[in-house]
């Protein structure tokens, strides 16, 4: 199944209508759908270079709006969201999530995990409804969607950009590790510099 949608949303990343589709594919992929938008910025920028802002833009700006559904659908619609945790196997790690937050330091861990979700392989969708269903401040979720989605996003559109498909060979074997590597290198610069202050 992964496989066909993986080649479905390359299809549709070399379509004439590719940026209505890559918008679908962002908003969708922050809620329920398993196949990052990642998939479809790297050949659309390489193939559409002058252009990789506006599929920067488009991404973030989708992707941040699906979040926002996953958030409502944690908040409002709960055994939804219990099916779409069971599926990417969060399920049993809900059980205690709620309790966990109700300090500030599991409050600070959660803006950690969450910016990790957006930025990192993590199933984001997982922990936009999560928050939905901790009821987590939503202009707080918001805002680190921004950060984190914009920022994963900004960096993956520039080196297609820049590397083409160099990048894409990269991106292939070690992707998923370097985004990993540098997402926790800036929540414990994030940590220490709270610490400091």
């Amino acid at each position: 199944m992964f496989n066909t949608l993986y080649k479905k949303c390359l299809n549709l990343a070399a379509h004439k209508n590719s940026k209505y589709y890559l918008a679908l594919v962002s908003f969708i992929e922050s809620s329920v759908f398993p196949i990052p938008p990642d998939v479809m910025i790297v050949p659309m920028v390489i193939s559409k270079k002058k252009e990789f802002i506006k599929i920067f833009l488009i991404t973030t700006i989708f992707s941040v709006l699906g979040g926002i559904l996953g958030y409502f659908i944690g908040a409002f619609f709960f055994d939804i969201s219990m099916q779409i945790m069971s599926f990417y196997g969060y399920e049993d790690k809900m059980a205690d999530l709620k309790n966990n937050l109700l300090n500030s330091q599991g409050f600070y861990a959660w803006l950690g995990i969450l910016f990790l979700a957006g930025f990192t392989p993590l199933p984001y969708k997982v922990f936009t409804i999560a928050s939905g269903l901790i009821s987590f401040n939503i202009l707080t979720f918001i805002f680190i969607s921004f950060i984190s989605r914009g920022l994963r996003f900004f960096i993956v559109s520039y080196l297609s950009y820049k590397f083409g498909n160099l990048f894409t060979e990269f991106m292939d074997k070690y992707g998923s590790k370097w985004f990993t590597v540098i997402g926790i290198l800036i929540v414990l610069i994030g940590v220490i510099i709270y610490l400091l202050l």
